[in-house]
């Protein structure tokens, strides 16, 4: 029987083929006292466990290092990188320990409690991509407590058209598979995926994730449609079943009909053929049909990311969200040293081209050290984040400006600042990046020029423009978030996700206000949140007056599509028109 399941679109496209389930990982644990002579004893049982399993990634890491790069995305080794982090994290050892000779917790118990608390502390944190650190910290805590059972890893082994299971050999023989298999899980490693060559999987399916968890990043990066969220999945699919992932609509169909099969299988074809349209536009400049001159910039976050940026046509970074190189370290920030060399690795990556470098975005949602926690801020996103953090910290902020000035003698880097909103914040953020200038000078190090930015993400910087663009060089606007505290939607909340509207009239007159004032003061600017990579907003943007956007590379070559058919000049009169309506949403449907 024909049946969908609705989940979260990550990666586009249309997969047909047969279901692969792996089983789930969770283990039963056994909760007992011990005595306290065990103690030791226990301790080291969770340190061997541990120990193999940080083992067991360095030997992944190596394989990695051999392979043909074009079998294995460069952000697998980035979140296995992730993983021995959480691994040597001292808050999970400290707090097993804890567990363990003050409660007299046996081992296990001990692992998963002391899970349970850091989880607590990753549920609150309001920014999505590090909230869903939480699922690569179950994934590192299942793995220790195999490695001390001496339990292999859970993966179900497909089957052949023979009815036969197929061996992992089998799987790394792409003629020995005889349909395209469909990964079904509720949840997957990093190490789980490298067990698999990239050709043998036509796409991802799993129960939990967002848009920004590991699976989604992955699915991207190998350019395979994937539905993360989708629920109970992995229990409604069985071993075996013809399904359909519909990357576009975020739905997989399962065992579908041969009328639903054809239509699916054209929709495949046709997005084959477009995607063989779309890399023919890959040097083809970015320019509209009267002629004006539209700049596709990347974002990214981390350095190896620039070599996507490329590949995809952009001609620069326009964001590097820099607070991935913060996460997940608990009070163990990463050093001028480590953070000069990963922007040196993006500026060299990108061979000339611009990198704007935004400071980390992190807050009292996000905590740096989770420790020094303030529960009594009931609204995180409200709170100390972004700027305001940066600047209630100065030394941490004058590392990061001393390594990204450093990195600007290696090419052409900008700076961007995220959530400014008073004059009296941009004086303080003028003033520490002289100063970090005077420390380098001091200590006779070299650095390069920087344009300096704003993010244009609360209503009351929009409101106040004037002020910005008497100290900043450019401006970025970050439609994520400026829609979140123009309509006060939660973004994190599913009961209001419904009303979190890109094309609220509020919303669009702000974008516009800020594109006009902007350039009438000859200054750049761009949009950098999900609006830039929608290409159903394209031409609205371009009518808006926008000439610059940064988004997912993977959806450069699409939005420069919508580019090269535009006519500005049409679609300013179409635009202004527009947002003097009510619901201007159905007027853009009839558009599109």
């Amino acid at each position: 029987m024909t049946f969908s399941i609705h989940g979260l679109a990550v990666a586009r496209g249309i997969s047909i083929g047969r279901a692969v389930l792996v089983a789930s990982t969770r283990l039963d644990v056994a909760h007992y006292f011990i005595e306290p002579s065990q103690v030791a004893a226990e301790i080291s049982r969770v340190r061997e466990g541990r120990d193999a399993v940080v083992a067991e990634i360095h030997r992944l890491l190596a394989s990695i290092a051999q392979m043909n790069p074009k079998d294995t995305p460069h952000e697998l080794a980035a979140l296995l990188d992730v993983h021995l982090m959480l691994l040597q994290d001292e808050e999970l050892s400290n707090g097993v320990r804890h567990w363990i000779k003050d409660r007299l917790y046996n081992a296990e118990w001990a692992l998963t409690t002391q899970l349970e608390v850091i989880a607590r502390q990753f549920d609150d944190m309001e920014d999505e991509y590090l909230r869903e650190r939480k699922a690569d910290l179950e994934q590192i805590t299942e793995k220790i407590l195999r490695a001390m059972r001496g339990v292999s890893s859970p993966l179900m082994q497909p089957l052949g058209r023979n009815g036969r299971k197929l061996t992992q050999q089998d799987l790394l023989l792409d003629d020995t598979v005889d349909v395209p298999l469909i990964l079904i899980a509720h949840d997957l490693s990093p190490s789980d995926m490298l067990q698999f060559k990239q050709s043998v999987f036509a796409g991802f399916v799993t129960d939990v994730g967002g848009k920004t968890s590991h699976t989604a990043i992955v699915a991207r990066s190998l350019d395979i449609p994937a539905v993360v969220g989708a629920r109970l999945a992995s229990h409604l699919i069985r071993q075996d079943d013809w399904v359909v992932i519909d990357g576009d609509a975020g739905v997989v169909v399962v065992d579908p009909s041969p009328i639903i099969l054809a239509e699916y299988g054209f929709k495949q074809r046709q997005g084959e053929l477009q995607r063989g349209r779309l890399m023919r536009l890959l040097h083809t400049p970015s320019v509209t049909l009267d002629g004006q001159k539209i700049e596709l910039l990347a974002n990214i976050e981390m350095p190896e990311d620039a070599d996507s940026a490329l590949k995809a046509g952009a001609v620069g970074v326009g964001l590097f969200r820099s607070e991935f190189l913060f996460m997940g370290r608990h009070g163990k920030l990463p050093n001028e040293d480590e953070q000069f060399q990963a922007y040196k690795r993006a500026v060299e990556g990108m061979q000339g081209l611009p990198v704007t470098i935004r400071t980390v975005d992190v807050g009292a949602d996000k905590p740096l050290d989770d420790t020094l926690r303030d529960d009594a801020h009931l609204n995180p996103a409200l709170g100390l984040r972004a700027i305001r953090w940066s600047l209630a910290d100065p030394a941490m902020f004058l590392t990061q400006l001393r390594a990204i000035l450093r990195a600007a003698a290696f090419g052409q880097v900008n700076l961007l600042i995220p959530m400014l909103v008073h004059a009296s914040e941009i004086r303080q953020t003028m003033a520490l990046v002289d100063h970090a200038r005077v420390q380098l000078d001091n200590r006779g190090v070299a650095y390069g020029p920087l344009k300096i930015g704003a993010m244009i993400e609360i209503p009351a910087a929009a409101l106040t423009l004037k002020v910005f663009l008497r100290y900043f060089d450019f401006l970025s606007i970050g439609t994520n978030d400026l829609i979140q505290y123009t309509l006060a939607i939660d973004r994190a909340d599913e009961s209001v996700a419904h009303l979190y509207d890109p094309m609220h009239p509020a919303v669009l007159r702000l974008v516009a206000q800020t594109i006009e004032q902007a350039q009438a003061q000859n200054k750049p600017v761009s949009v950098c949140g999900e609006m830039a990579g929608d290409t159903t907003m394209t031409r609205l943007l371009l009518g808006l007056g926008l000439r610059s956007f940064s988004m997912h590379p993977a959806q450069i070559l699409s939005v420069k599509q919508e580019v090269l058919r535009a006519d500005t000049e049409k679609l300013t009169l179409w635009a202004d028109e527009l947002l003097q309506e009510d619901e201007p949403s159905k007027r853009i449907a009839k558009k599109a």
